[in-house]
């Protein structure tokens, strides 16, 4: 009997051994076969997208992330490179997407030109928390998990704001903000909420949901 077991077991780690190992998952770099060229006109193919019952306006001309958080013309980041995180396309008068306003707060989608490519793991590293100034406003931005879009180079930041006037009035704010570089172009979708609104804020993962709509729509 135990020379029979041991034959068993000769002849089961044998066939163990005969066995392919198993094939590595894809690395999560790869584009995926549906990856194309962007039509920035398909922008229009994201409205059914954006949170049912807010109003929708066109937005049209140069737009940033910066000045959708609230920092004018002259703004100045710290460290001082950063600032092409929150102003990607500064020099693009076609962008061209939606807003959608509503009680959880205003969703802004663009796609435009940017004035350069996409932000290398150096600047990333340089940036994971920095700061902004203008004027009476000041923000502090940490970059935080992107979604992963197949074929896309993604990054997403938090910023919360504070202005100050010279009457000692605050007022603050928050706003998510994800970027997807692709095909010559980048894709902005970002959430605006007010901290002091007695309405719920709409929830920070529509802006990743939309980013990656938004990419669809693009290449579709």
């Amino acid at each position: 009997m135990r020379q029979l077991i041991v034959c068993l077991m000769a002849l089961w780690l044998a066939a163990c051994a005969a066995q392919p190992n198993p094939v590595p998952p894809s690395s999560s770099t790869t584009a995926s076969p549906s990856a194309g060229p962007v039509n920035p006109a398909n922008i229009k193919r994201v409205r059914p997208s954006l949170p049912a019952g807010y109003e929708i306006a066109d937005v049209i001309g140069s737009l940033s992330a910066a000045g959708l958080w609230g920092f004018g013309s002259g703004w100045s980041s710290a460290p001082s490179q950063c600032a092409a995180l929150a102003d990607p396309a500064a020099t693009d008068p076609g962008a061209r997407g939606y807003s959608a306003s509503g009680p959880g707060g205003t969703v802004y989608v663009v796609v435009a030109v940017p004035g350069q490519g996409a932000p290398d793991a150096g600047l990333i590293g340089d940036c994971a928390r920095w700061t902004m100034t203008f004027a009476h406003t000041t923000g502090e931005v940490t970059l935080v998990e992107a979604p992963h879009i197949d074929g896309a180079d993604t990054v997403a930041m938090t910023v919360t704001t504070r202005m100050v006037v010279e009457s000692g009035t605050e007022t603050d704010g928050q706003a998510v903000t994800a970027q997807a570089y692709l095909d010559g172009h980048v894709a902005l979708v970002t959430l605006i909420t007010d901290p002091g609104s007695p309405h719920p804020p709409l929830d920070s993962h529509v802006v990743g949901d939309l980013l990656v709509s938004t990419v669809a729509a693009l290449r579709g």
